[in-house]
């Protein structure tokens, strides 16, 4: 059994204070799903009146919770909810038994926690194409439901981890009409990061009252510009999961509020962030800032191009300004560019401009920057006004080392 790694040096020093979240509790448990000797079950329970929105992988093949999850999310209903996570089995490539374990799953939270089966939503993440051993979780769902408390959150971060080098939580308090709304999240993912959605799970929490067809626009708008702008290896996963219940606890109305929407925003891009810090292997975060693109989607097509290319993050993980593999990435995107108007720049030193060296380019100072943890890369297409931002890491040999023993 792939064994989790020391904890990645990019990683915040500690799980940060989140707000309590009046509407939601959590509880975990150790099954054994497949991992011993530590937690790998999480459960969260939603008051009457929770809002549920979500976004999912696109995958060809994504997995029984994922197409589950998918079917039932929509209105708004006066039913509580409930979240039920396992980690070590991704209950993905599965057949029928997929279908027939998050049955099971769903019926006994719905009996445990006394909330519609249509309203239980879960999710399973680890090895693909082992059938889930769902009676390891179905026969603990009254400890959970017994031991449902509001100040667990910590816990439920850290059940839901596989390769994570550390749990993953964010959140943020924002006064409204002179009220304060309350938002706390976490998330799980370290390794198969690629957007198309994103690449992990994540479950993100608020008090405020909103009616769920906003939250699903607001949720989707800012998952554009967060969890669908990071990648560690350009792989997408079969089980991506972002939930986002407002339980309406704090019974303050935020449809329409800038401020409400900005704090979300700012909830999700933290935790994609540190999904991005967990990369497995991984000793530098890198933003790629693209601009003067013909248009954005060909700026993201550029930054994507960077961020993923083994050339680009192995140069970046060696600390050696390589710029000549930036160019090579923006070439082979397929997006729109001219090689005689392209810029680079490492941090703030200029090192290419109009498609040569730049003038009194250094190379001991880019050298310089690339020993940070954290680098930018800045490419000027030269052609447009379109702009992108996206975050990746370096591509170091304990990649290898995580991915070639996963499953032994």
């Amino acid at each position: 059994m792939a064994k989790i790694s020391s904890v990645s040096p990019l990683a915040p020093k500690a799980f940060p204070e989140l707000p309590v979240i009046d509407g939601v509790t959590f509880s975990t448990i150790a099954a054994g799903v497949k991992y011993q000797g530590r937690t790998d079950v999480m459960l969260a329970k939603l008051a009457p009146g929770t809002a549920v929105a979500g976004v999912f992988t696109t995958s060809a093949t994504r997995s029984a919770p994922v197409l589950d999850c998918q079917a039932k999310l929509g209105g708004h209903t006066e039913d509580g909810a409930a979240i039920l996570v396992n980690s070590g089995n991704s209950n993905a490539f599965t057949g029928r038994g997929g279908v027939s374990a998050v049955e099971a799953i769903t019926r006994a939270v719905s009996d445990a926690c006394t909330v519609p089966q249509s309203r239980v939503f879960t999710a399973s993440t680890g090895v693909i194409g082992e059938p889930l051993p769902f009676e390891k979780i179905t026969t603990h769902l009254a400890t959970l439901a017994d031991q449902l408390d509001p100040n667990t959150i910590a816990d439920a971060a850290r059940a839901i981890m596989t390769t994570d080098t550390f749990p993953k939580g964010a959140g943020k308090e924002v006064v409204i009409a002179g009220q304060t709304v309350k938002i706390a999240g976490i998330a799980k993912g370290s390794g198969m990061i690629a957007p198309d959605m994103a690449t992990m799970l994540v479950y993100i929490f608020t008090d405020a009252k909103i009616p769920q067809a906003e939250l699903q626009a607001m949720l989707s708008g800012h998952n554009a510009q967060t969890f669908n702008c990071i990648t560690v290896d350009s792989d997408t996963s079969t089980s991506d999961t972002l939930l986002l219940a407002a339980t309406g606890a704090s019974s303050v109305d935020v449809s329409g509020d800038l401020a409400f929407s900005d704090a979300l925003h700012d909830v999700m891009l933290d935790l994609a962030h540190q999904v991005v810090r967990d990369g497995e292997g991984a000793t530098k975060l890198v933003e790629i800032e693209v601009t003067g693109a013909k248009n954005d989607t060909d700026a993201k097509t550029h930054a994507m191009s960077i961020a993923n290319s083994p050339l680009v993050k192995t140069a970046i993980a060696g600390e050696d300004p390589n710029w000549g593999r930036v160019v090579m990435a923006v070439g082979k995107s397929g997006a729109a560019a001219d090689r005689d108007r392209l810029s680079i720049r490492f941090g703030d030193v200029m090192v290419a401009e109009n498609g040569w060296v730049s003038e009194g380019y250094d190379e001991a100072k880019a050298a310089a920057h690339m020993k940070g943890d954290e680098l930018v890369i800045g490419v000027d297409i030269g052609i447009g006004t379109g702009r992108s931002t996206v975050w990746t890491c370096d591509l170091t040999h304990r990649y290898i080392e995580i991915n070639a023993d996963y499953r032994s």
